[in-house]
């Protein structure tokens, strides 16, 4: 049977830790894959597939990050209801969020099609790469309900406390992505579409290992009687979900704008920027698996009522996150230029010049490396409280701050300024999320006075 867990008592270090570490591991295994796609495209198939790869990354982010949106923004009521034990609205919200997410996923599916040229045209992508772009990016978005599916079924796991099977599953997958990579890249030859077709196969064994596991929990085990559409969770649910998805979105815009500057310095600086990219999974692994274990953390306590173990359990993962973050900023400047030099091929002054594009890039993300850890901390602990708005605030904030950077700074301090829109935007994000979370408290608390227990 799946491990579902409750996190309203115990040790908030111990508690967050042991869920965040296999999430940790998938993640680990996820990037496994992701730069072995990339290690194959750079390096069988060339700098200019690479590039076309990277060039696609953002618009390829901006459909994922929807559908995580809304998958995240679900799972957020279902912690809340598992963590205040009401088993009855926990299988109906379980069924109507289920429905939301076929939905979503036929509207991200049209979307994407819809889009995808027209953005590509948008960004000036250059000509010798557009057709390869176009070719990766239509597989991907063809398996769009297949990474709905994924990333509905892992975020339910996760907030029923079961960070493990999301694990098995992203092992499972991401082994079958790089034989499969092999297989259709250097055998088969299908260039970058062999690629996606890897990562698409991979997706769709994860999420049947995830509801498979699902079929076994009894408290989502749902009747008849629950399938039956009720607008007033649909609404909660959807109201939870939409800023979140709306978050992500203008995330994404402000990375397109970042692309298509990126795009007007040729296609070393595309390649240069994609192989650090690359290794940007590497860099927030433990800051992602940190905020979905703070996320169900807080919605469980909240559910249950217990504030003062939030602030604690928020606490704790700040200082964790901060540490775990020097770790990884020490590791990647000692050996980052070894890293990204992985990625690349080609002529040995064009491989030259593009690692030192990508390391010089992953030496200043590396040296803030905290204040990313800090927005995955305090962004998730207010998602975790039932607030999705603020959170979309945040993410405008990063959009402001990485849309005025890569426009301006390049101007003023010439291609410099490429490498500091993204440490920037999470600074103005995090200048959002930490009083919001702080604010967000200290209402909760004001709102109930004569309920000192609900601290304790």
């Amino acid at each position: 049977m799946a491990s579902v867990k409750n996190m309203t008592s115990g040790s908030p270090l111990r508690i967050l830790f042991s869920f965040a570490l296999p999430l940790m591991v998938g993640n680990i295994f996820q990037q496994l894959y992701t730069m072995v796609d990339s290690m194959v495209v750079g390096k069988v198939l060339g700098l200019d597939a690479l590039a076309a790869v990277g060039n696609g990354e953002w618009l390829n982010w901006l459909v994922l990050s929807l559908i995580q949106g809304f998958a995240q923004g679900f799972s957020i009521r279902l912690a809340q209801e598992f963590g205040a034990n009401d088993t009855e609205s926990l299988r109906k919200t379980y069924a109507t969020s289920l429905r939301l997410s076929v939905l979503c996923a036929a509207a991200v599916f049209c979307f994407a099609f819809a889009a995808l040229r027209p953005i590509l045209r948008l960004l000036h992508t250059p000509a010798e790469i557009l057709p390869i772009t176009v070719t990766y990016l239509s597989v991907i978005f063809a398996g769009v309900p297949i990474v709905m599916a994924y990333n509905f079924l892992a975020s339910v796991l996760r907030a029923l406390g079961d960070s493990r099977t999301p694990l098995y599953a992203m092992i499972v997958a991401s082994l079958c992505n790089i034989i499969l990579d092999l297989l259709f890249v250097i055998v088969f030859h299908w260039g970058v579409a062999g690629a996606a077709f890897a990562t698409l196969i991979g997706q769709l064994l994860s999420a049947a290992i995830c509801y498979r596991s699902l079929r076994k929990i009894e408290v989502i085990q749902t009747a008849r009687s629950d399938h039956s559409f009720d607008r007033k969770i649909a609404g909660i649910l959807l109201k939870l979900a939409m800023p979140f998805a709306f978050q992500n979105l203008i995330i994404s815009v402000g990375g397109l704008v970042v692309q298509f500057v990126i795009n007007g310095f040729g296609v070393l600086y595309i390649a240069g920027f994609t192989a650090t990219n690359k290794l940007y999974g590497i860099l927030e692994i433990a800051a992602i698996s940190y905020g979905f274990a703070l996320t169900t953390y807080v919605g469980q306590n909240y559910g249950a009522a217990k504030l003062r173990r939030i602030h604690r359990g928020v606490h704790t993962g700040a200082l964790v996150g901060v540490a775990t973050a020097a770790v990884i900023s020490a590791v990647m400047f000692l050996f980052g230029r070894q890293i990204v030099g992985a990625f690349i091929s080609g002529t040995p002054e064009d491989a030259a010049a593009t690692v030192t594009i990508s390391y010089h890039y992953l030496c200043i993300m590396a040296a803030f490396l905290p204040v990313l850890y800090l927005l995955h901390i305090y962004r998730s602990s207010l998602q975790g409280l039932g607030d999705t708005v603020m959170p979309m605030v945040s993410g405008g904030a990063e959009f402001v701050m990485r849309t005025l950077s890569i426009l301006i700074l390049p101007k003023l301090i010439g291609n410099e300024g490429l490498f500091w829109a993204e440490v920037l935007a999470w600074a103005g994000a995090d200048a959002v999320l930490l009083p919001s979370y702080y604010v967000r408290m200290a209402r909760i608390k004001k709102s109930c006075p004569d309920k000192e227990e609900l601290f304790l």
